[in-house]
């Protein structure tokens, strides 16, 4: 049985742990940016590519799996309800940003891709990005909203 939640909602604290990481992620983008903007390249792309990656690792062990048995089976048929609705944006919206993501780690980061699968134009790239990972981040709040918490 899944240990109960302790941010006052009946999310398991699975779900509250990874809810404030995600938070705590979106600052550390954001905080990430700033360092590009100050010059600090290195460290922009280790903050950015650790968050990236840690990401990875919470999509994987985390939200695939919730996605993949609370949602999956109920979809086409379910998918004008709120609920699933918000879910599958969220997933998809989550995915484009993580694969995004993943992509300006492989072609601003290391010469693995060919030269023309490379960025040219770093900061549309990495702003569009972030700009989405934030709304997945919004997306993935009001999904723990929609899934934990009840209006009184």
């Amino acid at each position: 049985m899944q240990e109960a939640g302790f941010l006052g909602t009946a999310a398991p604290r699975a779900a509250d742990i990874v809810l404030l990481l995600e938070i705590g992620m979106g600052a550390g983008l954001l905080a990430g940016a700033l360092l590009a903007r100050a010059g600090r390249f290195r460290l922009h792309a280790a903050c950015q590519s650790f968050i990236v990656l840690l990401n990875l690792i919470l999509i994987t062990l985390t939200m695939f799996p919730t996605f993949h048995s609370r949602v999956l089976p109920k979809l086409p048929a379910r998918i004008a309800k709120p609920y699933y609705a918000l879910a599958v944006a969220h997933a998809t919206m989550g995915s484009l940003a993580e694969i995004g993501g993943l992509y300006i780690l492989l072609a601003a980061g290391t010469n693995l891709l060919p030269a023309k699968f490379r960025i040219t134009r770093y900061k549309l790239w990495m702003r569009s990005v972030l700009s989405i990972w934030w709304i997945v981040l919004l997306l993935g709040i009001a999904t723990y909203a929609r899934s934990y918490m009840t209006l009184r």
